[in-house]
């Protein structure tokens, strides 16, 4: 079978092969940059989760009034290490499981909300 060749040759052939992938590397790089801000108070869980484990890699307690928060969020992921974080941090869970739905995770809730409550205020 016959290849089919532009009028102009294989040249500008070359060329606008080399101007489409230019292109389609310039409008893929408009995405590209810093990443999101590793943050335990980030609403973007790709921030929010790295902290969470490098809290836990670090024992930091501090961020456990945060951690408890995110027990109520929507996003099950975010619950899934929020409890995780408590876990590993505290050895405790309260019977709380994560894709257990509102009504259900609300006692286990009360249950962090009160150990919360008890806790010594450290600064930050």
């Amino acid at each position: 079978m016959q290849q089919v060749v532009p009028i102009f040759g294989r040249r500008l052939a070359a060329v606008a092969w080399a101007a489409a992938a230019l292109s389609a590397m310039l409008y893929g790089a408009a995405g590209c940059g810093p990443g999101p801000q590793k943050a335990i108070n980030n609403p973007d869980p790709s921030g929010k989760i790295p902290a969470m484990k490098e809290a836990v890699r670090v024992h930091d307690l501090r961020v456990a009034p945060q951690l408890v928060k995110d027990l109520a969020s929507d996003d099950g992921a975010v619950r899934f290490y929020a409890i995780e974080a408590l876990h590993r941090l505290t050895g405790e869970t309260f019977g709380y499981v994560y894709y257990q739905n509102e009504e259900q995770r609300e006692p286990a809730l009360k249950q962090w909300k009160d150990w919360l409550a008890r806790q010594p205020r450290t600064n930050k």
